[in-house]
């Protein structure tokens, strides 16, 4: 009898363990962050997407050479591509790349000699591919660089996936949208050291327990975008801390503010991105358990 008392006392404290890890939110809810989740590792893994991240450079005023052998200004770390395959050329505030011969470097398809790039600022920025290396110009500020992707990256075929709090409706929350006239600027830092000067239309409020707390948003058109920390960042999240874009607020100033759909930056899958980080305003004195976990591979 006392084996079998053991035994049920066990099971009770396994079963209380269990329902501990379970979502605590309605079914339907809880499938609606799965498939959001989804289509965000969808985005991540696509070709424009930030796994395949293989290279950035910084390029000096000046010719740039560039191709795999180490001699060159922007080395390319693959196999893929020629020892020496052209220069970037950087003068004002434009780059051109010319090619070598009897190198095939393509733009949409068809070969490129000498072509003045168009950088990701602008809506019809130049991709150009070699094998399965493509690349672009990048403007940071006064920074000018390159960056190359891999389609075929070991990242994109080895990923699996993100950990995740458990999605509970604890965390989406009704917030107020505290508007800003006329819009405020701010601070925000990125990693490479630099500090941007943004306009925030106004700040998120919203209430947890007794206490109230805001983000200084940015207008993302049709969305509002948050970068915050808070006491996870460092610990179960990215010490850089966490994206959010919420839908705008209504004509009274309400709004839905739904931490399970806090995401980590591209800084924590690669360290060939300029991710923006939390203006010190947005640091906030509170555990959010909810969203994405820090990526730790």
């Amino acid at each position: 009898m006392k084996k079998e008392l053991v035994i049920l006392f066990g099971l009770i404290i396994l079963l209380f363990a269990c329902k501990k890890d379970e979502p605590q939110a309605d079914p339907k809810y809880v499938e609606e962050i799965n498939q959001w989740h989804k289509r965000r590792i969808e985005r991540l893994k696509a070709e424009d997407g930030w796994l395949n991240l293989v290279g950035r450079t910084w390029l000096k005023r000046g010719e740039n050479k560039f191709g795999s052998a180490k001699d060159n200004d922007v080395v390319i770390e693959s196999d893929k591509v020629p020892a020496y395959m052209g220069v970037f050329i950087f003068k004002d505030s434009t780059v051109t790349m010319k090619v070598n011969e009897g190198v095939e470097v393509l733009l949409n398809g068809k070969p490129v000699k000498e072509i003045k790039m168009i950088d990701d600022q602008k809506p019809n920025m130049t991709v150009f591919q070699y094998s399965t290396i493509r690349w672009n110009l990048i403007i940071r500020d006064t920074l000018y660089g390159v960056r190359f992707r891999d389609l075929e990256s070991p990242l994109v075929k080895n990923f699996s996936g993100i950990e995740r709090f458990p999605v509970t409706e604890k965390w989406r929350l009704k917030a107020r949208f505290q508007q800003y006239i006329p819009p405020k600027e701010i601070i925000v830092p990125n990693v490479l050291g630099q500090m941007n000067k943004e306009l925030s239309p106004g700040a998120v409020v919203f209430q947890v327990g007794e206490k109230f707390y805001k983000i200084d948003a940015l207008d993302e058109g049709d969305k509002l975008f948050l970068i915050f920390a808070d006491r996870t960042s460092g610990e179960e999240t990215y010490g850089g801390g966490r994206f959010m874009y919420v839908d705008k607020p209504d004509s009274n100033g309400n709004l839905i503010l739904d931490f399970n759909k806090a995401y980590n930056p591209p800084c924590v899958f690669t360290k060939f991105a300029t991710c923006p980080l939390p203006p010190k305003q947005n640091y906030l004195n509170l555990r959010i358990e909810a969203g994405e976990k820090n990526y730790k591979h």
